[in-house]
């Protein structure tokens, strides 16, 4: 190889690990915003803001998340339209069916901030 010949160009890969959500909330199951959004970086906004669940809720925090974004991408829907579009994808899987007072009460109980 001469000394004015080109370097050959570097070859690299790049790896990277996530951890997921499981059973009914677990990436895929709520949409593609669960396989888009690590439920790590809802849970740190939820943690920055202060608006972590003090108990299991039929709809937990980050749940309530992902239904916000959702009403994002689907504006012309009403909140219970949004909740059946996210859960359509779980077949015969058992999921909460709330009303739309319930679900208003979880937007509340978030928050505005995450």
């Amino acid at each position: 190889m001469s000394p004015y010949s080109a370097p050959s160009p570097a070859v690299a890969t790049i790896t990277s690990t996530s951890r997921v959500a499981s059973g009914v909330f677990a990436p895929g199951q709520l949409g593609e915003l669960t396989q888009i959004i690590p439920f790590e970086m809802v849970d740190a906004a939820l943690a920055a803001t202060g608006a972590v669940q003090a108990r299991t809720r039929l709809l937990p925090a980050r749940v309530v998340v992902c239904l916000l974004l959702a009403g994002c991408l689907f504006a012309e829907l009403g909140w219970r339209q949004v909740w059946h579009k996210l859960t359509a994808g779980l077949g015969d899987i058992p999921v909460a069916c709330p009303s739309g007072s319930a679900l208003w009460q979880a937007r509340v109980r978030v928050g505005a901030e995450p």
